[in-house]
């Protein structure tokens, strides 16, 4: 645990910048990006000495940065692997396969849901829609989407990233945006004079 947390000189320098875009009395409202910007030095979590922190830079009591940190799924208030894996499991998800991406991280690594592998590489955790609904099932690792995901594409994101690559995000099988599977079935004239 972390006993101790101050803001780095470029992390305050973008702290005030976050904060100079509200008006006066009205510091507070950066506080969501400045949690970001503590999580991010911190590695990924949100130890308590963080949240004190943003709270005294932006003059607020303590206990209202920490239900913010405590009511979004994006704050982690303990140590997460260096890759976070958050399985949707939102309803177009949960009826496109997202049982069977939980179970295969699990098998593949050997943790349960909120675990970290021992190397510290991985930490699996189940969200709410993360907004690809259209491309079910999905996840996000760390900051980046995995989309048109199954059971085989997901152990093959797991293995790439634990030989330290980083996989191509978005759509697993070539789908273009959010377009249906196999390509435009409309406006197919036009498509045809480009």
């Amino acid at each position: 645990m972390s006993d101790s947390f101050t803001f780095t000189p470029e992390n305050k320098a973008l702290a005030d910048k976050f904060i100079a875009k509200y008006p006066a009395g009205r510091q507070a409202s950066a506080v969501l990006p400045l949690l970001d910007l503590a999580q991010r030095q911190m590695g990924g979590w949100l130890p308590r000495a963080a949240m004190d922190h943003v709270a005294e830079t932006l003059e607020m009591a303590p206990i209202r940065v920490y239900e913010v940190a405590t009511f979004y799924s994006m704050f982690n208030l303990k140590p997460v692997g260096r890759h976070l894996i958050q399985i949707c499991r939102t309803t177009p998800c949960w009826l496109r396969g997202s049982d069977q991406l939980t179970e295969a991280c699990k098998a593949k690594l050997g943790i349960g849901l909120k675990e970290t592998t021992a190397d510290g590489k991985f930490t699996l955790t189940e969200v709410e829609c993360l907004g690809a609904c259209a491309n079910a099932p999905m996840v996000q690792i760390n900051d980046d989407y995995y989309e048109d995901l199954d059971a085989a594409k997901m152990e093959s994101l797991l293995d790439a990233l634990a030989r330290g690559e980083r996989p191509k995000t978005g759509s697993q099988i070539g789908r273009q945006g959010s377009a249906p599977e196999g390509g435009p079935t409309t406006l197919l004239e036009f498509a045809e004079k480009k």
